[in-house]
C-alpha cells in the first residue's frame, strides 16, 4: 500500500513537490526556511605538522535562519571551539561570527528540484585569536541545488527515494596577505613574514535515501517508528585553495542518518578524513534542528513580508 500525499500535507518545511529535503549537517541545504540548529556538536583530530602537534578539535555551534520573504532569508551562526593539542595546554573561544543570505529562485514540484544562490560573510575580528579566528573577513558567494529522483520511470521504483543536494562556492578573503614583523631577542634583528590568504573553492554534496519517501510514495514496506522517519545519507566536503600560493586540498566524507519529525529532526554522522590534510582517525557530529516555520507558523515562523 502506498500512502500518497501524507508528508506534504503535514509538513511545510524543505519541500519541492512530494520531496522533503532535510537540513544536512556538513553541507548547507538548498531551500529557504525559518530554522534553528541548536546545538551542532562535533569532534575530530588533526594530524601533526611541522608547526603544530596533533590536536583534538571539539565545537559547539548554533545557527538560525529567518525568512524576510517566502524566497529570501538571512542567517547568523556562531561556533565555540575547544582545541586540545598533544603535549600543550588547551585553548578555547568563539570563532568568527557567520552571517549569510540566501535566495531560492527556482522550485519545480514535478521534478522535485530546487535552486538557490547565497552569500556568506565570515566577520573578521569577531572571534578569539586563541582558536585561530582571522582578523579579516571572508565572503563566500555560493550556488545551492537539490534534486529528488521521484520522476524516474516506474520500472525503477526503489531508486525514487534517492535525492542529491549540493553547494558550489568560493571563499574570498578581504585581505590577500598578512605581513608580520618579529624581533630576534638575541640579536635584535628584524624579520618579516608574509602569509598569503588564497581563495578557496568549496564543494559540498549529499546523497540521501529517504525512507519517508519510500513508505509514502513507492511502497509501504512495513517500517515502524523510528525507522519510517529516517533518511540515511552520505555527505562529501571538498576545499581546494587556489591563487596566492594555493594550499593542500581538504576532503572529508560524512556517513550518517537523519530522523525527521513534524517539528524537528536529529542527525548523527561519522566524520571520515579522506587524506592526511583532512584529519586523523574517525570523528563524529550530532545535530538537533528545529523547524521554526512548522513550530510557529503564525508568528516567528512565517516570512516578514509576503511576495
Amino acid at each position: 500500500m502506498v500512502v500518497t500525499g501524507a508528508p506534504a500535507s503535514v509538513f511545510a518545511h524543505g519541500f519541492a513537490g512530494k520531496r522533503f529535503f532535510p537540513a544536512t549537517i556538513a553541507t548547507d541545504d538548498p531551500f529557504v526556511a525559518d530554522e534553528l540548529s541548536l546545538p551542532t556538536i562535533s569532534t575530530s583530530r588533526t594530524f601533526a605538522t611541522a608547526d603544530e602537534p596533533s590536536t583534538r578539535e571539539t565545537s559547539f555551534a548554533a545557527d538560525i535562519s529567518k525568512r524576510i520573504t517566502p524566497n529570501f532569508a538571512i542567517s547568523a551562526g556562531g561556533v565555540y571551539q575547544w582545541l586540545s593539542p598533544e603535549g600543550q595546554p588547551s585553548r578555547n573561544g568563539f570563532d568568527n561570527l557567520e552571517l549569510g543570505l540566501k535566495y531560492q529562485f527556482y522550485t519545480n514540484a514535478a521534478a522535485e528540484a530546487i535552486l538557490s544562490a547565497g552569500l556568506g560573510w565570515d566577520v573578521g575580528g569577531t572571534g578569539s585569536k586563541a582558536v585561530g579566528s582571522e582578523p579579516f573577513s571572508t565572503l563566500t558567494p555560493t550556488f545551492f541545488f537539490g534534486k529528488g529522483f521521484g520522476d524516474l520511470p516506474e520500472s525503477v521504483p526503489y531508486l525514487k527515494p534517492f535525492a542529491l543536494t549540493g553547494t558550489v562556492g568560493v571563499a574570498i578573503p578581504t585581505r590577500p596577505n598578512t605581513t608580520t614583523t618579529t624581533v630576534d631577542p638575541d640579536t635584535g634583528e628584524l624579520s618579516t613574514n608574509i602569509e598569503q590568504h588564497p581563495n578557496v573553492l568549496q564543494l559540498g554534496f549529499s546523497l540521501q535515501y529517504s525512507l519517508i519517501y519510500l513508505q509514502s510514495f513507492v511502497k509501504d514496506v512495513g517500517l515502524t517508528a523510528p525507522f519510517n522517519r529516517m533518511i540515511p545519507l552520505v555527505e562529501l566536503s571538498i576545499q581546494k585553495p587556489f591563487g596566492r600560493g594555493g594550499g593542500p586540498t581538504i576532503a572529508t566524507l560524512y556517513l550518517g542518518v537523519i530522523w525527521a519529525g513534524r517539528y524537528m529532526q536529529v542527525g548523527v554522522e561519522a566524520i571520515v578524513p579522506l587524506n592526511g590534510n583532512s584529519g586523523r582517525g574517525v570523528g563524529g557530529q550530532v545535530q538537533l534542528h528545529f523547524f521554526l516555520d512548522d513550530l510557529f507558523p503564525k508568528s516567528i515562523g512565517r516570512p516578514i513580508f509576503r511576495d
